[in-house]
């Protein structure tokens, strides 16, 4: 299993912990993602981008990795996501450079698929 997929199955193992844990709250986070998540004014590719800039921001690595995926299944290129990447380091600056190495890394995973 790569780094990457690695990454999507915690992901997946604590969502399903948090849903038997914490029932109510995670199902307001789950209601609130899909809604959010919704075609609306913006696309769904926009909204992984802006998602994917913030998970940059914040050195969220799991963030990045679900964001890059979806933003990967919604449409966006490589360079797309990278141009997202940098509007996080001018916000958040060096630090969110060094996120953009599990960037990379999530990249070059899901594009070998």
């Amino acid at each position: 299993m790569s780094w990457a997929e690695d990454k999507l199955k915690e992901i997946n193992e604590a969502f399903k912990k948090l849903a038997k844990d914490m029932p109510e709250q995670h199902k307001g986070f789950r209601d609130l993602m899909l809604a959010t998540l919704k075609e609306g004014k913006l696309d769904l590719k926009t909204k992984e981008l802006i998602a994917l800039a913030l998970g940059i921001a914040s050195g969220c690595e799991w963030c990045i990795v679900i964001h890059t995926k979806k933003a990967l299944e919604a449409g966006a290129t490589r360079e797309e996501i990278l141009e997202a990447a940098y509007v996080a380091v001018l916000m958040a600056g060096g630090p969110a450079v060094m996120h953009i190495i599990p960037l990379l890394k999530a990249l070059d995973e899901f594009s070998q698929k």
